[in-house]
């Protein structure tokens, strides 16, 4: 099921990442997948942020809460933490940490531009259902 977030602020750590293999975009993966239109707003707004790729990124997760029992989150951060998984997709670095990797497993992140909606879709198989606001679902 595809659901539609928009990006939101920055997060600071001071800890160093566990990093995951490098994934590219579109590639099936063990771990999570981006497609290139995803890549290309990711750049570009981070380039409006002033965070460098070289050490920031786009962090995705998981929270309680929402319509469904969890929500997504997405927003930049300035550096990975201590056991997040990094990913790097044609030089946009995504963190993931261990509790949100569990829910974000084998999904992809696409963004979509239409004249009816504007966002970022997550395509994640381990949704079992999500509510009509688009940002939540339940596995």
């Amino acid at each position: 099921m595809a659901n539609m977030v928009t990006i939101g602020g920055s997060n600071t750590s001071e800890q160093q990442p566990q990093t995951a293999p490098p994934q590219t975009a579109g590639a099936p993966g063990q771990g999570l997948n981006v497609t290139e239109r995803a890549i290309k707003r990711i750049r570009t707004a981070m380039a409006k942020e002033g965070i460098s790729p070289a050490e920031g990124g786009l962090r995705l997760g998981v929270m309680g809460g929402g319509c469904s029992g969890l929500s997504y989150s997405i927003k930049f951060d300035t550096q990975p933490r201590e056991r997040d998984r990094v990913y790097e997709f044609d030089g946009v670095r995504v963190f993931v940490d261990p509790k949100s990797f569990l829910y974000l497993h084998g999904m992809t992140l696409d963004y979509e531009e239409s004249l009816m909606r504007q966002g970022f879709n997550f395509i994640n198989p381990n949704s079992s259902r999500s509510c009509g606001c688009g940002s939540s679902f339940s596995s």
